[in-house]
């Protein structure tokens, strides 16, 4: 009787993980199939033409980079909410930024405003020198540590204010600010290459920016205008 009871006990606990297993793989393939049908409703139809972005848009986990309350609504054509009072870009922003990067393989990137930590395991599908700046601890510390999870080791994330770039690491390929500032910061500039490109949404941080890329030609800014968007506000220490 009691080997019975005990037999009875292992059979019912591996059902039970069976039954895990299983509504874990359904949700895998459902985030899977989600993140398909946005590649093919919200990006290609808008001119993401780069299969290099687009491949990264559909190979990555969005929805661990939310909050588990938003996760279901984390590939839907908007931003989400995240800690501090910050957001996530909607996936057409990010795909679109990258996009105007022309990222190398190879290249240097620097990220201004790490967030979750979505758009830089976007950059480090592209490239394997992806350094990031995040001014709120809590999130760098997040964001290191999904990125960390993930595999993507080719991406270190300081805690830091990002007016000031990261020199030591200078000069950069590509710079991507993901938040709202009135100026180019000098500092930034300065630390790009030249040829360099950089993407940020230039303007008034309180309303709305113009999505700008700068391309650095004989040390002079080359400015190219490309959209009307809003995002959060760059901020100092």
């Amino acid at each position: 009787m009691r080997r019975f009871s005990l037999l009875s006990i292992v059979l019912g606990f591996m059902t039970v993980l069976g039954i895990f297993s299983l509504s874990r793989n359904q949700d895998e393939n459902s985030y899977t199939r989600l993140r398909m049908e946005m590649v093919q409703k919200q990006l290609i139809p808008r001119g993401i033409t780069d299969e290099r972005v687009l491949e990264a848009m559909r190979k990555i986990p969005r929805h661990l980079f939310v909050n588990e309350a938003y996760r279901h609504l984390a590939y839907e054509d908007h931003p989400l909410p995240i800690e501090a009072q910050q957001t996530i870009s909607q996936p057409y922003i990010v795909a679109l930024m990258t996009q105007l990067l022309n990222l190398k393989k190879g290249e240097k990137v620097l990220e201004i405003g790490t967030g979750s930590g979505y758009q830089a395991a976007v950059l480090a599908e592209l490239t394997h020198n992806v350094f990031s700046i995040e001014i709120v601890e809590a999130l760098a510390i997040k964001a290191s540590q999904t990125l960390r999870d993930l595999g993507y080791k080719q991406v270190f994330v300081k805690f830091g204010d990002g007016h000031a770039g990261w020199s030591e690491e200078s000069p950069f390929d590509v710079i991507i600010i993901t938040c709202a500032t009135k100026d180019v910061p000098s500092a930034l500039f300065s630390q790009l290459r030249e040829g360099g490109r950089m993407v940020l949404p230039l303007g008034n941080p309180q309303t709305y920016q113009t999505l700008t890329l700068i391309t650095k030609i004989k040390g002079k800014p080359k400015t190219v205008k490309v959209l009307d968007v809003r995002f959060v506000p760059m901020t100092k220490k």
